[in-house]
């Protein structure tokens, strides 16, 4: 069943991977501005988040396979829309709904949480970082064959120039969206038990329950906060970064592409070495020292006088910074209790959207004015300062008490 889950996200990643390259300059090529393609993205973020809670929510009720199938029928539907009838209101609400462009490495968007909390199901809590940084270092290598792909994806139509050149990026789209949805048709799934009444005994009556509990809404509050911190961070910059290429050293998708399918490739072995690192130091301090290294390099990028250059950095910041996913999904995962893991996948999915959604409204703004390079300063800023809060304020939840554990 996981290997199953991982080869859906991988499939799904190839897509995606396509789309974080070539999606905004899609939307460039039609005309859009820079400023009007950070809102989009933002839409995008914010519809995830408000969806994301509310399907976390519910798939620790009712299971999380019916969330998976309703996710990959909308965006084959959608895709399938876009191609047919390319008009911009169904180009708008498909791609605020499924997050076209905002390269979520895999994930099934807002469906996001009751997959991860179904594959967590499915996984040892012992062995929860090494799977989920395998899961994050397939997932990776999906997105550099995407991006390896968006590179020709639009030159694949002899005679189409402009945004008609990118149909089939939305083809390659709608293919895996179909297959994905027959994989996971074919699953099953071992429905939630309800919970048994059993009285406990009296050195364990509902004062304890409600002990582990307080515990787990703490945890899981101070995660939302620092995520916050880091997710706006990121939204400042990530989704519009071919669009910034575009604009500072005038090049396409045949030389972004190949950039991006380096980074995943690298960040995907990187993700499968923090996975290790993690079992010999530690969740935590593996995540945040490849993290401190990505700062530095995020304050260098706008500042390099070449494509060339600036590439480098970028694949080399993404390696140290990207690499922690699994690490950091195995920890939040691992805050609480089976039955509310759907809603802390969800509450780690709207901490992270929704400062998100905001960085590419902020990124975009500033890009249009002309001011290339405060984008990576200003989330230079907010990286660090998560880098400082990560261990100082969730330091003491990394080896969960015996009342938390599964």
């Amino acid at each position: 069943m996981a290997r199953q889950l991982i080869l859906v996200r991988l499939l799904r990643s190839i897509a995606q991977g396509a789309l974080a390259v070539d999606f905004t300059l899609y939307l460039r090529a039609r005309g859009w501005s820079a400023a009007a393609v950070g809102l989009l993205l933002m839409a995008g973020g914010l519809a995830g988040a408000v969806l994301s809670l509310l399907v976390g929510v519910l798939s620790d009720r009712v299971g999380r396979r019916l969330f998976l199938i309703v996710y990959e029928t909308g965006l084959s539907l959608g895709t399938l829309a876009v191609i047919a009838l390319p008009a911009t209101w169904i180009l708008v609400a498909t791609a605020a709904l499924f997050g076209f462009g905002r390269g979520a490495n895999g994930s099934s968007g807002p469906f996001a949480p009751a997959e991860q909390a179904w594959l967590a199901q499915r996984v040892p809590r012992d062995r929860r970082g090494t799977v989920f940084s395998l899961n994050a270092g397939i997932q990776f290598a999906g997105m550099g064959v995407g991006s390896l792909l968006a590179g020709f994806l639009p030159h694949l139509l002899p005679g189409e120039h402009g945004s008609a050149a990118y149909e089939p990026l939305f083809l390659l789209n709608l293919i895996v969206a179909l297959v994905n949805l027959w994989q996971i048709w074919r699953l099953h799934e071992e429905r939630p038990m309800p919970q048994r009444k059993v009285q406990p005994p009296a050195s364990e009556h509902p004062a304890a329950a409600a002990t582990v509990e307080q515990r787990e809404n703490r945890a899981l509050l101070l995660l939302t906060i620092v995520n916050m911190v880091n997710s706006l961070g990121v939204g400042l910059v990530a989704p519009l970064l071919p669009y910034w290429f575009a604009v500072r050293f005038g090049v396409g998708p045949e030389l972004i592409g190949p950039v991006y399918s380096v980074t995943f490739f690298l960040t995907g072995l990187s993700s499968l070495a923090v996975g290790r690192l993690a079992q010999r130091i530690g969740l935590i301090r593996s995540i945040v020292l490849p993290r401190l290294v990505g700062v530095v390099l995020l304050v260098v990028i706008p500042f390099a006088p070449s494509f060339a250059l600036a590439a480098v950095l970028y694949v080399a910041r993404s390696i140290v910074n990207r690499g922690s996913v699994g690490a950091r999904q195995a920890f939040s995962v691992g805050l609480v209790r089976d039955r509310r893991r759907g809603l802390a996948s969800s509450l780690n999915a709207v901490s992270w959207n929704v400062p998100a959604a905001l960085g590419p409204a902020l990124g975009g703004y500033l890009i249009g004015l002309g001011a290339l390079f405060w984008p990576f300063l200003i989330a230079a800023v907010l990286q660090l300062g998560y880098v400082v809060l990560f261990p100082t304020v969730l330091g003491r939840y990394e080896n969960p008490q015996p009342q938390a554990t599964d």
